[in-house]
């Protein structure tokens, strides 16, 4: 009977393009883990800690006698980039000596992991392998993270993504469409936008905020007036989003399983054609290839 390498703790998560990479975890679950609207890593056994260095090591030789020369490497769990630069660093290490053709690594990334981290440190772990880091911005807006308890400002978003910018990483970064509802949505989508203008990440996507457990511990934090955009709001939202942006070569995606409505394209090139896409979802929903409602999910 077939026994995969690694032996992990369920559920685990990765962005939709790492499908095809290998994933080690070097940490089990997120080191904040209180964003009112995240349920990734609420069950009991996915706690926070890190994992030992020898636990890793092994899970490292074990995949590599099992797969031979693996090219790409996502260390999971929530935020890898909590361990110090010297781990990081020696984990880097271990996986270009099992395996010679690395071509990249990725992480995800909380801005609060960078703050004690320099654009020196970001290099060197650049030069060691790494890549690619997802950050989840979620919001620009300081009201909308403060109610979501995100545990991060626009500034402190602002100074991580420069960071990486500097050290020459490739940013990925996520924005949830919805999140600040109908009372706080014009402020979310310019404040984000406003955001994104300021860092120039690589890569951007957007998802719809979901609650597939419920909205409870959402509505508990955010308070009463949280009000859920309907379909014709989230397109406006989405909108104004676009209208305000001014990114220079951003790849940009709303292709998420959530999204009623798919856009794709290059920002700044592409902002008119998909601000075309989103007028004609807003005038005439029957004409815009929406995703049905039995179609969507997380």
């Amino acid at each position: 009977m077939y026994s995969f390498p690694i032996e992990y703790i369920e559920p685990v998560f990765r962005p939709p393009s790492e499908a095809k990479s290998l994933i080690l975890p070097v940490t089990n679950g997120c080191s904040w883990n209180q964003c009112t609207f995240c349920e990734m890593y609420t069950q009991p056994q996915k706690k926070f800690r890190a994992r030992k260095p020898e636990d890793i090591r092994a899970d490292i030789a074990k995949a590599a006698e099992a797969f031979g020369d693996v090219r790409r490497v996502f260390l999971a769990d929530g935020d890898a980039m909590v361990l110090p630069t010297r781990r990081l660093l020696e984990i880097l290490s271990d996986l270009k000596a099992a395996f010679p053709g690395l071509q990249r690594v990725s992480s995800y990334c909380l801005p609060r992991n960078l703050a004690k981290k320099s654009v020196e440190d970001l290099v060197q772990l650049r030069e060691a392998g790494l890549g690619i880091l997802y950050v989840g911005m979620e919001s620009g807006d300081d009201e909308v993270l403060k109610r979501i308890n995100k545990g991060e400002s626009w500034e402190s978003t602002r100074s991580a993504l420069t960071k990486i910018r500097e050290a020459g990483l490739t940013s990925s970064v996520m924005v949830l469409n919805g999140l600040g509802g109908e009372t706080l949505s014009r402020q979310h989508a310019i404040n984000t936008a406003t955001l994104c203008n300021e860092t120039q990440p690589d890569y951007l996507s957007t998802l719809v905020v979901s609650f597939p457990q419920g909205e409870e511990r959402f509505r508990e934090g955010f308070g009463d007036d949280f009000v859920p955009l309907s379909q014709q709001g989230l397109f406006e939202e989405i909108r104004l989003f676009l209208e305000h942006l001014e990114l220079e070569k951003t790849i940009f995606r709303s292709d998420h399983a959530s999204n009623y409505l798919v856009l794709k394209g290059t920002l700044g090139r592409d902002k008119q054609r998909m601000l075309e896409q989103v007028n004609l979802a807003i005038s005439n929903p029957g004409a815009a290839a929406l995703r049905p409602e039995w179609m969507r999910g997380l």
